[in-house]
């Protein structure tokens, strides 16, 4: 039996993770998938050239799309937390850490683990 490596591991995870915020705010248009393969492909090189950063890859891939979500369409994950002023996104926390949530950066409440959001 073939062992899995634990980079592409890390990488289906993450990409996993991601689509399942995706699908759960119905947002998981093709192009929207695009992005997270995009983001999928530079993270493989990243952690290529840092393997300590493994850990990492899940948060830093929903980063990444998050931030090609705003250039191309708008905020998000919007936050459901807040109910009045401005609508505003979710922000992963730790920014370069294992176990990332979403989190309300104005209210200060952890939403839900990244892959977790309904």
């Amino acid at each position: 039996m073939d062992t899995i490596d634990p980079l592409e591991q890390a990488l289906h995870a993450a990409r996993a993770l991601v689509l399942a915020d995706l699908v759960a705010r119905q947002v998981a248009e093709a192009e929207v998938v695009s992005l997270v393969e995009e983001s999928v492909a530079h993270r493989r090189w990243w952690v290529e050239q840092w393997p300590e950063g493994i850990d990492y890859v899940a948060g830093l891939v929903a980063q990444d799309v998050q931030d090609a979500l705003l250039e191309r369409y708008g905020r998000w994950p919007l936050c459901p937390v807040c109910g009045s002023g401005d609508p505003h996104a979710l922000d992963v926390e730790p920014e370069l850490g294992p176990d990332p949530h979403w989190v309300c950066g104005k209210a200060g409440v952890v939403v839900a683990p990244v892959g977790g959001l309904t």
